[in-house]
């Protein structure tokens, strides 16, 4: 592996300082450090020796008692070192390093809480670009000075991304609008910079053997061009619109297409709160019980009916709204630029595991998370993780008892101390999953957010839709009447049955709350 390493590097294992030094140098003497590539390059490089060597002065130069207190203290320093400087190589670098460094802050319960934690910042935070930068890409791509697109452009963005950020603006008619630019050195730099990030991981995986994330970068490489073409985007904002035309408090913007290329997206304009900001859905009356049902209806079709998924489903990125004059809250799904398509054999698994789950049955688990790429001695960890709740409490049923903050308490704490196992699993397992965990951790966070965990919403709905799922594909792969029928019969007894003990539930709710 060492004589695949770049030659800067494999130099640099042995001359950090010197790397180090070449930065600061040209930093001092006034250099456009960011457009270099061999200071972009050289910064990865000194990075990673950097926390690798803090990690061994600190960590392995000499003989701990891994249980003991003062170990767990400074290993909590050394990953908060570690972390630090990861996040300042993010910010400097940009682009690919901003994505990846906000997948590492989205990796509840897999990576040690400091590096989580730190990078979490870049969900809100990620470097911006000015107006003048972003107009040189407009005039590049539409072929037009941006003066004579636009009547207004606000120079502060409504929010930056890792690949791009969004402005609004008024076209010449006075139509409000979005303006979503690609950041200007991201295309030229998306390759290397995988490559070089790639070493940063592997070279962190060898100080810290539970960091494993080769499918992370492996995600990352090959959904990064997907992610960098806007025409793609907005090809996938009106697909998902016309899948779920009939959910009328749905609205996806409309994308005008005039003013779109590969790097500027123009968009119709809406407002709204975000959804797990608890004082906007007070301040404007807005259901938080309906408004979980409504976001665990969605994504649950998304994932098990129609298969074509909306893979950055952070808070940021839904928006809702509700006028003094509505009956009813509206829900914006905003950012298209990733979608995923699931196999029908994968969304079969997946629904078998959930079901099989609610029923406590570890024969059916283990069975079909074996299906889905999971080791035979892993079954129990990967239902842990799918349902975001401890493994005995799948035993006493989790349609039988109620998520709590303290039960999340243990569950996150606990987690981590099967870290290596966690990696393992995500190594594995089909890389659809993947994207269904990562959604599945959304519903849940919105939940807590609101707290509704206990009224179980995304759990009826998911349910419901792993029914449903089921019984197209094999009533889809059956050719006998007979059996047509029994699998009919079959799924709408159990939707019945769902029915009722949503009824429980919310008899149970009513009581409690009275």
């Amino acid at each position: 592996m060492l004589s695949r390493i770049p030659k800067v590097v494999r130099y640099g294992l042995y001359g950090g300082v010197a790397i180090g030094g070449t930065v600061v140098t040209l930093k001092y003497n006034g250099t456009d450090y960011n457009s270099l590539a061999i200071v972009r390059l050289s910064r990865t490089a000194y990075t990673a020796v950097d926390i690798g060597r803090m990690y061994k002065k600190m960590l392995y130069s000499q003989e701990w008692d891994k249980s003991s207190k003062e170990y767990i203290k400074v290993k909590r320093e050394a990953h908060q070192i570690g972390a630090n400087k990861l996040l300042e190589l993010c910010i400097a670098n940009k682009g690919v390093y901003i994505k990846v460094g906000q997948h590492v802050g989205a990796l509840d319960y897999l990576l040690p809480s400091q590096y989580v934690h730190t990078m979490r910042v870049l969900h809100k935070d990620a470097p911006k670009n000015t107006v003048e930068e972003l107009y040189r890409v407009i005039k590049d791509d539409l072929k037009q000075d941006p003066n004579e697109l636009f009547s207004e452009f606000d120079a502060e963005p409504l929010g930056t991304a890792s690949l791009a950020q969004v402005h609004r603006a008024k076209l010449k008619d006075g139509t409000e609008v979005a303006v979503k630019v690609q950041h200007h050195f991201v295309k030229k730099n998306t390759k290397i910079d995988l490559k070089w990030m790639e070493f940063i991981i592997y070279t962190m995986s060898k100080v810290f053997p539970d960091f494993q994330l080769q499918w992370l970068v492996d995600e990352t490489k090959k959904n990064i061009a997907k992610e960098l073409d806007f025409l793609q985007e907005g090809k996938n904002a009106e697909k998902v619109a016309e899948l779920f035309k009939d959910y009328k408090w749905l609205k996806v913007p409309k994308i005008f297409w005039d003013y779109s290329t590969s790097r500027v997206l123009v968009m119709e304009y809406v407002k709204g709160g975000q959804v797990n900001n608890v004082k906007y859905l007070d301040e404007h009356n807005i259901n938080r019980p309906d408004l979980c049902r409504k976001l665990g209806d969605l994504y649950s079709h998304m994932i098990f009916v129609t298969g074509f998924v909306h893979s950055d489903p952070h808070p940021g990125n839904i928006l809702v709204r509700k006028d003094p004059d509505d009956k009813d809250v509206t829900v914006y799904l905003l950012d298209h630029g990733l979608y995923a398509q699931l196999t029908d054999k994968f969304r079969y698994h997946y629904s078998k595991l959930w079901l099989s789950i609610i029923a406590r049955d570890k024969d059916q688990i283990k069975e079909h998370a074996e299906h889905l790429g999971i080791q035979k001695d892993l079954y129990g960890l990967f239902a842990c993780m799918v349902t975001g709740r401890p493994w005995d409490v799948i035993m006493k049923g989790i349609d039988r008892t109620k998520p709590s903050d303290s039960e999340k308490s243990t569950f996150q704490s606990e987690l981590p101390n099967f870290l290596h196992h966690v990696t393992q699993c995500l190594e594995h397992v089909d890389r659809q999953a993947l994207l269904v965990l990562k959604t599945n951790d959304l519903i849940r966070s919105i939940e807590y957010a609101l707290g509704m965990q206990e009224r179980m919403c995304g759990f009826l709905v998911m349910t419901k839709c792993c029914m449903e799922s089921i019984y197209r594909l094999e009533y889809k792969n059956t050719k006998s009447t007979a059996k047509k029928q029994y699998l009919n019969t079959k799924y709408w007894w159990s939707v019945f049955v769902l029915y009722i003990y949503s009824y429980y539930l919310s008899l149970r709710n009513m009581l409690a709350l009275s």
